[in-house]
This record gives C-alpha cells, sequence and structure tokens, in this order.
C-alpha cells in the first residue's frame, strides 16, 4: 500500500491543484480497482482524511483505491461567480484518476463519500451523475439549501449557488425528486445525535422516504468532530457494495 500525493493542472478550474491518493498493496498487478472518491469538509483541503482519521489502516486490505481532491470551499458546485468545483471533480479529478491508474470506470466500480461539506457534494453529484458513480456514503451533510440565504453567510453562498438555491440544480431535495429510479446508487448517510446538522440529516431521510428511494440512514452517538467520522468511515469503506458490483 502506498499514499501519494498528486499534483495536476485542473482544466474546469484554471489552476493547479492537488489530490491525496491512496493505492493497494499491487496497484498494477491485480484490478482494476474500484474508487473511492473522498471529499473533505468546508474548512479543510485534500490532505485532513490521513491526517485526522486512521483512513489508510482501515484500507489496508481492501482491494480499493481511495482518492481525495482538494475543494476548497466551492461546495461541489459549479459556482455563479467563481470556480467550476463540480466539473473539477467530474472532469478533472475523475479524468486524472482513470488515466493515471489501473481502476474500474463503470458505475458500479465508482464509489463518492465524504463529510459536511463533502457530505452534501458526495450526495449532490452521486443523485446528479448516477451514471456515474453506483453508490454513496455521506457523514454529517449540510442539505438545506434554505440554510445559505443566512444573513451572516449569504454573501458567499450566493456567489456560490444564486439568490435562490432552494429548488435549483444544486438542491439535493429536489435532484432526489427528479433522478431516473432506474439508476439509483446506493446511498449511505449518517450523523450524529449532538451534531448541529442533524435537522438535516433527518429531513433529507424523510424525502428520501416519503420519495420511496431505498437508503440506509442511522444516527449514532457523536458531534460534528473527527472522532465521530473516524469511527464511521470504518463502516462505510467496509460495507459489502463498497468494493463489488456487477461491471455496467
Amino acid at each position: 500500500m502506498a499514499v501519494c500525493t498528486l499534483h495536476f493542472h485542473g482544466e474546469a478550474i484554471q489552476k493547479a491543484s492537488s489530490m491525496n491518493v491512496i493505492l493497494p498493496h499491487k496497484p498494477d498487478g491485480e484490478g482494476p480497482f474500484p474508487v473511492l472518491y473522498l471529499l473533505h469538509g468546508l474548512s479543510d483541503d485534500h490532505t485532513i482524511w490521513c491526517r485526522r482519521t486512521s483512513l489508510e489502516r482501515y484500507v489496508q486490505d481492501l482491494p480499493l483505491i481511495v482518492v481525495m481532491p482538494d475543494g476548497g470551499r466551492g461546495f461541489y458546485t459549479d459556482a455563479v461567480e467563481g470556480m467550476a468545483g463540480e466539473r473539477h471533480i467530474m472532469e478533472d479529478v475523475i479524468g486524472f484518476v482513470e488515466r493515471m491508474f489501473n481502476v474500474r470506470t463503470d458505475r458500479h466500480g465508482r464509489a463518492i463519500g465524504g463529510l459536511s461539506m463533502g457530505g452534501y457534494g458526495s450526495l449532490k453529484l452521486a443523485l446528479k451523475y448516477p451514471a456515474v458513480f453506483g453508490s454513496v456514503v455521506a457523514h454529517s451533510g449540510v442539505y438545506d439549501m434554505r440554510r445559505f440565504s443566512d444573513a451572516e453567510t449569504s454573501a458567499e453562498f450566493k456567489r456560490l449557488f444564486g439568490p435562490t438555491p432552494v429548488d435549483g440544480p444544486d438542491d439535493v431535495f429536489a435532484l432526489a425528486s427528479t433522478i431516473d429510479r432506474g439508476m439509483l446508487p446506493a446511498i449511505r448517510f449518517d450523523c450524529g445525535v449532538d451534531d448541529g446538522l442533524l435537522p438535516d440529516n433527518r429531513a433529507m431521510h424523510a424525502h428520501l422516504e416519503k420519495e420511496g428511494i431505498p437508503h440506509e440512514y442511522a444516527e449514532y452517538p457523536g458531534a460534528h468532530t473527527w472522532a465521530f467520522w473516524d469511527e464511521h468511515i470504518q463502516q462505510a469503506i467496509k460495507s459489502p457494495w463498497r468494493t463489488r458490483g456487477p461491471k455496467n
């Protein structure tokens, strides 16, 4: 197993970008490998999952490549005013990984996950691009677009999402309502019972139930902390659908 930091030019964002990648023991002698794209939160970068969790140890026996890209503060969204964060993941990051490594390129060979801002980003991208991702696992996600009109944060988020983000192209509730039911990814998400984003997660769970979309949702002791994410990423990466699935 190896952990590497890669620097490359992101065409979608027109600047240099970085990613951390965890490779299995024999990346060239076996495979192709499934890939988990793992997204960070608002205040962090591509290094945080390796620095604040034991992720490297947790995946050491799995035939899995983990890719942790830098998403800045952009909510993995093509900003109304700013960089194309969504295209960066979908085109730059995935394109680079699939050129560089021996990976599966079918939807069941790609999973996406993340925490907080990355929880939102992973669920949004999985719902928006179900032909690309076969599964998603999100932790402590921020999902309610109404919070982005808060007076303290409205300037930054209006530049990202525009003045009316609810029901827009980046609203996970709207995406869940309109997704092709024949292309649903496997959905799993969780949140701590002392997390300030618990209402968002409960609302997302209720919405998916109302829409009749199969998913796994769990609440556990804990808050919006690395102790919580370090514990529950272990469950996510060891789920059977994380590394198996038909190649179509």
